[in-house]
C-alpha cells in the first residue's frame, strides 16, 4: 500500500523516525550479539532507557525495536546460520496495529518521534481487504525508490474443508520444464510451461556474471538491484500460477503436492551448469502460495513424499529408474510399455496418492 505525504514536514518527520528506528535496532542488536542476551525482559532492562533518551523513541516504538531485533536473531538461528551480529541497513519501521498505526477510510495514522500524523493512502486493488472480515497485523513501513510503502499482513478466519466434502482430487507436479503439471479425477491434464521463466532467469544469470567480473562499487549496487528485481518477478510468477491453478478447480478440491524441501541437498546429482536453475527455483514459495490460496477458496492441500512419482507406472505399478528419460521428458514403462510425458506421470501418481489418502481418512 502506497502512502501519500502532503507536506515536506511530514516527509522529513517520517524519514527521521525511520532512521531513528534503524539506529535503535542496531544498538539493541549490538547488545544481543555482545552479551548473547535473547531474553525480552533482560533486553528491556538493558536498553529501554537509552532507547527513550538517546534515540528519542516513544514507549511503544522502543518495545517494537526489541521485538524486531529478537525476531531477526530467531530467524538467524532457525536458518542455522553462524552466530553473527545482525545489521539493519534499510530504513524500516515495524508498526503494531492500533498502537503504532491505524487505518480509517482514506486516512493512515502513524506514530512518529513527535507524535501521530495522519496522511492519505492509496488502496486501489485492495478494497476487498477492507470489508471488515480481515484482521490487520504488525505492519512494516519502508521507504523505497523515493516513496513510502506500508506492508500489512492480514488474516481472516475461514472454515476448514472436511475430507468427505472433497469431490475432486488433483495431483500437482512441480518442475522446471513445466512449472506445474496437474492431473484431475476426469483424467484431464494441465501444463504451465516453464520455458519462458527459465529463459528469463538465464538472462538474469548472465547479467550477474558480467557485473561480478566488473567488480566495481556501481556494479555491486546494480547486482543488488537486479537480484531484488528478479525476486519480485519470480514471486509475481508464482502468484499468477498458483492463482490460476486454484481457480481452475475451485472449492472442495484436494490438491496433492510433492514435498521438495530436500531439493538443495540433491545438487551433487545435477550438472554444475544446471545447479543454479535447480537449486534457486522457488518451489517452496509456490507450494505455500497454493496452500494458502486453497484455504481461502475452500480447497485443501496435502504434501506427500515425491520419491518415485516420476518412475512408477500409473497403469501397472512397475517402478524403475530406467522408465524415465529426463532429457526427452519421456516416460516409458519397461513392463507394460505405457508411454507419456514424465511430468504428467508424476501428477498422475500424486493424484493416486490423494485418492488413497481420502480412502483412509473417510473410511
Amino acid at each position: 500500500m502506497e502512502i501519500t505525504l502532503s507536506t515536506p514536514e511530514q516527509i522529513a518527520l517520517l524519514h527521521q523516525t525511520l532512521q531513528a528506528y534503524r539506529h535503535a535496532c542496531n544498538f539493541v542488536s549490538k547488545q544481543v550479539f555482545e552479551k548473547n542476551e535473547r531474553s525480552k525482559a533482560m533486553l528491556h532492562l538493558l536498553t529501554y532507557r537509552e532507547l527513550r533518551s538517546t534515540f528519542s523513541l516513544r514507549s511503544q516504538m522502543a518495545q517494537s525495536v526489541i521485538i524486531t531485533v529478537l525476531a531477526r536473531y530467531k530467524s538467524l538461528a532457525g536458518n542455522r546460520h553462524s552466530w553473527t551480529e545482525v545489521r539493519f541497513k534499510k530504513p524500516e519501521y515495524d508498526l503494531v496495529w492500533n498502537r503504532d498505526y491505524s487505518l480509517t477510510k482514506q486516512t493512515f495514522s502513524v506514530n512518529t518521534l513527535n507524535g501521530r500524523i495522519k496522511v492519505p493512502f492509496e488502496k486501489k486493488g485492495m478494497e476487498a481487504y477492507f470489508d471488515g472480515t480481515w484482521r490487520f497485523g504488525t505492519a512494516k513501513l519502508i521507504h523505497k525508490r523515493g516513496k513510502f510503502f506500508l506492508h500489512i499482513p492480514m488474516t481472516k478466519d475461514v472454515d476448514d474443508v472436511s475430507e468427505p466434502f472433497l469431490h475432486e482430487v488433483v495431483g500437482v507436479d512441480l518442475g522446471i520444464h513445466f512449472v506445474v503439471t496437474s492431473y484431475d479425477s476426469q483424467g484431464k491434464c494441465l501444463f504451465f510451461s516453464g520455458r519462458p521463466i527459465k529463459d528469463k532467469r538465464s538472462k538474469y544469470k548472465h547479467m550477474r556474471k558480467r557485473l561480478q567480473q566488473v567488480g566495481t562499487a556501481s556494479a555491486r549496487r546494480r547486482l543488488k538491484r537486479i537480484g531484488e528485481r528478479e525476486n519480485r518477478w519470480m514471486t509475481d510468477v508464482n502468484h499468477r500460477v498458483s492463482k490460476a491453478l486454484v481457480h481452475q478447480y475451485g472449492a472442495n478440491t484436494l490438491f496433492v503436492v510433492e514435498d521438495l524441501t530436500g531439493v538443495r541437498g540433491a545438487t551433487e546429482c545435477v550438472r554444475v551448469k544446471d545447479r543454479y536453475v535447480t537449486v534457486s527455483w522457488a518451489f517452496y514459495q509456490l507450494r505455500k502460495m497454493i496452500e494458502y490460496k486453497s484455504i481461502k477458496y475452500g480447497a485443501k492441500v496435502i504434501v506427500v513424499d515425491p520419491r518415485y512419482t516420476s518412475q512408477s507406472c500409473p497403469k501397472c505399478g512397475h517402478t524403475k529408474k530406467a522408465n524415465r528419460n529426463k532429457k526427452k521428458h519421456l516416460f516409458c514403462c519397461k513392463a507394460c510399455s505405457y508411454r507419456s510425458n514424465d511430468d504428467r506421470i508424476g501428477a498422475m501418481n500424486l493424484q493416486r496418492k490423494g485418492i488413497e489418502y481420502l480412502a483412509e481418512v473417510v473410511a
